[in-house]
């Protein structure tokens, strides 16, 4: 009877710690989903707003740049004159340079369109194409490569890009800025990227990410997508010394 009672015991315990690890797993397996899902919903706002800020530029890019070189050849044709022969190939040839010009321009904007550019470009050449576009506004931009350039992930890259597309913004609103440089050392196990600028700067207290200023929330923004994916980010400012945002990403080995 004694060693009948021992058994069942014994056999309780057993169901009671397979029902406990059975929960736990299940709760693993949920949490696991969540996080996924949660990380597929960052990256469909990441593409939207990359597209959002995308065409924000290519609707100024439009009007700034192409829409005015399409005027100038436009205005060059009507003041054609052909008795004088020798302004006639002259004007032609500039109004074919022009029109060629906003052509380009085109071709270029239609390929930053799309989100999946990026991973067919590399994070360099889409970083390259994205700072083109800013100096086509008016601001003076460099870009530097260290390293050995090595493809990620990417959803990595795509993330990396809208972290990048956001401290841009934040410069043309904020910074006063007049120069963007933005660094991409290729390191063994990891990606440093910092994008600094030579504005107005801020203190560290205005820079407070746990603040309710627009600011603040596109600093929480950034530090929040580079933990997603594994990274930090950082942040170093003072009045009158510009600003200076760092990003690093560690390479997946596996």
């Amino acid at each position: 009877m004694g060693s009948c009672l021992f058994f069942i015991l014994i056999f309780g315990f057993f169901i009671f710690f397979y029902i406990k690890i059975k929960q736990r797993h299940n709760r693993l397996l949920l949490n696991e989903q969540k996080v996924k899902s949660e990380f597929e919903q960052a990256l469909l706002r990441t593409q939207l707003e990359i597209r959002e800020q995308t065409l924000k530029i290519i609707s100024e890019e439009i009007h700034d740049n192409i829409g005015q070189a399409l005027s100038l050849a436009k205005l060059k044709l009507n003041t054609l004159k052909y008795d004088r022969p020798d302004l006639l190939v002259e004007k032609i040839n500039d109004s074919r340079d022009l029109v060629s010009k906003a052509i380009q321009d085109l071709r270029d904007l239609s390929r930053s369109l799309n989100t999946d550019g990026i991973a067919s470009l590399g994070l360099v050449r889409a970083l390259e194409q994205e700072l083109e576009l800013f100096r086509k506004t008016g601001f003076y931009t460099r870009l530097h490569v260290q390293g050995s350039s090595r493809k990620l992930e990417p959803e990595k890259e795509l993330i990396i890009f809208r972290i990048l597309q956001e401290s841009l913004n934040n410069i043309i609103r904020h910074a006063e800025a007049n120069s963007i440089t933005v660094s991409i050392v290729y390191l063994d196990n990891r990606l440093e990227l910092q994008i600094q600028d030579d504005g107005k700067g801020a203190s560290m207290e205005q820079l407070d990410m746990e603040g309710n200023s627009n600011r603040s929330l596109g600093l929480r923004n950034m530090s929040s997508r580079a933990k997603m994916i594994g990274g930090t980010f950082s942040i170093k400012s003072e009045p009158g010394n510009g600003t200076i945002i760092k990003l690093n990403i560690p390479f997946n080995n596996n």
